[in-house]
């Protein structure tokens, strides 16, 4: 019997029910598979049916006929490829078709925020992108998506594919337009100077007459198709109530046009066709050197999908088989040949080799990985083959992580550009105000140029300049922190970089590698050393601290403990045998040293019943650039300190090694955060820690920095987050925020200068309308420029 394409039920209603899939009738089982079928192909989501590995749900209940065109979207098969699934909070990337300047990006927040469930929204204008979180349970993604479509904008999830497609279609239409645009240009503007030199002014009325006829036909085509996108984006932003700059540019060229044509008729008066083709133009020129440089700023996080291999090789009973990476399933094994790039999140389970992570730290420098690492999809394999056990697939991998950290920081705006953002608002209603009163004004003083007066006002003043500002030059600042292996996590990461003054480190995984390993062990007489570490790695076993990592080697299943205690910032205890075992600092498991611990060392102690029974030394190395770091830090004056848990001479001889004065030993996470909260009352002040045991004091300072490793990032509470092993990035992240903050005050002062000098030449009658578009477009063409100045930073 005929099985149900959708969802593999048997078809007993012959080929009643079918849909047309990748050119083919395919054979439904009810109406209800075939709508639902048609709305995933209707949607663009065919490559669902190409590689999904379990069949859809059926739908039982008969699905209405108008179904919805976006209710495919909220099919969980659909929803696994492209939405983040955190409890009940769901998060995804929105492609936005539409969205042409800030005021879009303003527009589709405060349409989506006020709406029952939807508990996030954050637009960039920029890279045309939304990230949207709502609760599943309140409201669907077909909804959300209705919601934008209602003001005039069609979204659906980002998918790189797709959104190359949407891009380079629009692309095309864009050129079209620009082209239709240029051509017309030139031959109205033909007709309008052979007019203006006077060559046709013994001609009859007649000739005159003909040639604005032939220019109104020319005109035509550039003032109802090719700006159109300029009215569109008026009419929602009128329908929402609120003012964006293309409204006054809609008003210039509709109210040029009609004027012209009226003239034109009744065959008086002044026509504008050739001001009115070359404003739009010039403002299409303009809008597509836009267009491009948003493409160049946010190519980065289409790179980080594009690096995850679409094939797999599926390791089972031996036998080796190559399937789609969207097949895979959690718990598979998979074999990585030397060469290949890892096809998803896993760990180790045969085989060592090194793996190059520069796309995720920046580093290029291969990294040596063995059995129980753990590896990330996109990631290369460089040396021996590897058999790799799968943890995370889709949205749950560390790229896909990164991508929506990238995103939310793109997303985020600083506060400069908040207060930008509503001067353009206000700016546009101030600059229509004035353009009426300019109307009424030369009305009075010369009828016959009041309307090319205010025509040069409207077009010469128009905010674009005002709103690229900022958009252009955050993305391009993300982006590079993207290349560097730096991922911020929270909004305002750029301003406070620029402000911080004092940096306080924590030692052991910041200044040092964290990856401790036991150095010298002193035990009583009763027990041996191989006794005393594994006690230690069993109630060390669970624990997320560097110091219980250090003990892994050493752990078995021989003991059986129970009543773990986790004593912040002392140390563990637990029972094992009707035993009392402790370790950590000396105060903490007893009153009694042992030896006196070494000056250059960290050490813990240990003790059975509180009686002391060993002391263990842990080696930690040097970060390689944490000399450097410091040095950089202190050219810029910045003072720095320590603030160690730590109470052994190891701080102090570290302190001296890296020639940092200002040390605290043995602090607790309170006692950390009582040093943060001193020195804020006349600093602003970075902290350095873990991002997971020291959560208070991160969450304290006014910028919170950590070395995060990958299996960490999800977890860590951190601002700022530095993949690999490099400590310099923070001078890096620091050198471009300044640069960044530099060149948004630039573009600002420039869209304001231009405004402020070129609005009274205006008014007063100085600028020609042509002018005025040339203006108008250079103003955002520096702007726009002048930010993608930062892709250029060399660090």
């Amino acid at each position: 019997m005929t099985s149900c394409f959708h969802c593999n039920e048997p078809v007993v209603t012959g080929d009643q029910f079918t849909t047309i899939i990748n050119g083919q009738a395919q054979p439904m089982c009810c109406p209800g598979c075939q709508a639902v079928s048609q709305a995933i192909i209707d949607a663009g989501l065919t490559s669902y049916y190409q590689f999904r590995s379990e069949p859809g749900q059926r739908q039982s209940a008969l699905v209405p006929e108008q179904l919805s065109h976006y209710s495919a979207y909220d099919l969980p098969e659909v929803q696994q490829d492209f939405v983040h699934k955190q409890g009940d909070i769901d998060t995804t990337s929105l492609s936005i078709d539409g969205i042409t300047c800030a005021a879009c990006a303003w527009l589709i927040e405060h349409k989506l925020k006020p709406v029952n469930g939807v508990t996030n929204v954050l637009v960039n204008s920029t890279t045309q992108r939304a990230m949207v979180s709502w609760d599943n349970h309140i409201i669907k993604l077909s909804e959300i998506l209705q919601l934008i479509s209602q003001i005039g904008y069609q979204a659906a999830p980002y998918q790189v594919d797709e959104q190359e497609k949407q891009s380079k279609a629009d692309s095309r239409k864009f050129l079209l337009r620009l082209g239709l645009a240029g051509f017309a240009t030139m031959q109205v503007m033909m007709f309008a100077l052979a007019l203006y030199t006077g060559y046709f002014t013994d001609l009859d009325v007649e000739f005159r007459d003909y040639f604005r006829w032939v220019s109104l036909i020319f005109a035509a085509p550039v003032v109802l198709y090719s700006a159109q996108p300029f009215y569109f984006s008026a009419l929602r932003s009128l329908l929402s109530g609120k003012l964006n700059m293309d409204v006054s540019v809609s008003i210039a060229i509709g109210g040029a046009f009609i004027a012209s044509c009226v003239a034109t008729i009744q065959g008086t008066g002044e026509v504008y066709f050739e001001s009115v083709s070359m404003f739009t133009f010039f403002l299409l020129l303009g809008r597509y050197f836009e267009q491009t440089a948003r493409q160049k700023a946010s190519v980065s996080s289409s790179n980080l999908h594009k690096l995850i291999p679409l094939t797999a090789h599926l390791f089972n009973d031996g036998e080796t088989t190559e399937i789609a990476a969207k097949r895979l399933r959690i718990g598979d094994i998979i074999l990585v040949k030397p060469g290949e790039v890892i096809a998803a999140d896993a760990i180790i389970v045969s085989g060592k080799s090194s793996i190059n992570e520069a796309m995720l730290t920046g580093e290029q420098m291969p990294i040596i990985k063995q059995v129980n690492d753990t590896v990330y999809a996109g990631t290369i394999n460089v040396e021996q083959p590897l058999q790799l056990n799968v943890t995370a697939l889709g949205q749950d991998q560390l790229v896909a992580e990164i991508i929506r950290l990238q995103e939310f920081a793109s997303n985020n705006k600083p506060a400069i550009a908040l207060i930008a953002d509503r001067l353009a608002r206000y700016f546009s209603a101030t600059i229509l105000s004035i353009a009426l009163l300019t109307y009424i004004v030369w009305s009075f003083i010369s009828p016959d140029d009041a309307f090319w007066v205010t025509l040069s006002v409207l077009v010469a003043t128009c905010p674009c300049a005002l709103a690229l500002a900022t958009p252009t030059a955050v993305t391009c600042a993300t982006a590079i922190f993207t290349r560097l292996g730096i991922i911020t996590r929270k909004a305002g990461v750029f301003e406070k970089l620029t402000q911080i003054n004092h940096v306080v480190f924590d030692k052991t995984g910041t200044l040092t590698c964290g990856h401790l390993s036991i150095g010298d062990v002193i035990v009583d007489t009763h027990h041996t050393k191989q006794q005393v570490l594994a006690l230690a790695a069993a109630i060390e076993q669970g624990s997320l601290h560097p110091i219980a990592q250090a003990f892994t080697p050493y752990y078995n299943n021989q003991y059986l403990v129970t009543d773990v205690d986790h004593h912040v910032g002392e140390g563990i205890s637990a029972k094992i045998d009707g035993q009392l075992i402790k370790i950590g600092k000396r105060d903490f498991v007893t009153t009694t040293p042992l030896a006196a611990a070494p000056q250059n060392s960290q050490v813990i102690y240990l003790s059975i019943n509180n009686e002391l029974v060993a002391q263990i030394e842990l080696l930690d190395q040097l970060r390689d650039d944490s000399k450097r770091t410091v040095n950089a830090l202190a050219q810029n004056n910045i003072a720095l300190s320590i603030a160690s848990g730590d109470n052994s001479g190891h701080v102090e001889y570290l302190a001296q090694k890296l020639g940092i004065a200002d040390v605290h030993s043995g602090l607790s996470p309170q006692g950390k955060l009582s040093l943060i909260n001193q020195l804020q009352q006349t600093k602003q002040v970075a902290m350095f820690g873990d991002g997971i045991n020291d959560a208070p004091v991160l969450a304290g300072a006014n910028l919170s920095v950590a070395m995060g490793s990958g299996s960490a990032i999800a977890k860590n509470s951190a601002d700022l987050i530095l993949l690999g092993d490099h400590l310099s990035r923070f001078n890096d992240a620091i050198t471009v925020a300044k640069q960044a903050q530099h060149i948004i005050h630039q573009n600002l002062l420039w869209a304001f200068a231009y405004n402020v000098i070129i609005l009274p030449l205006a008014v007063t009658g100085h600028v020609a309308p042509y002018i005025a578009a040339i203006g108008m477009s250079v103003s955002s063409l520096i702007v726009v420029s002048n930010s993608l100045r930062l892709l250029r930073i060399k660090l």
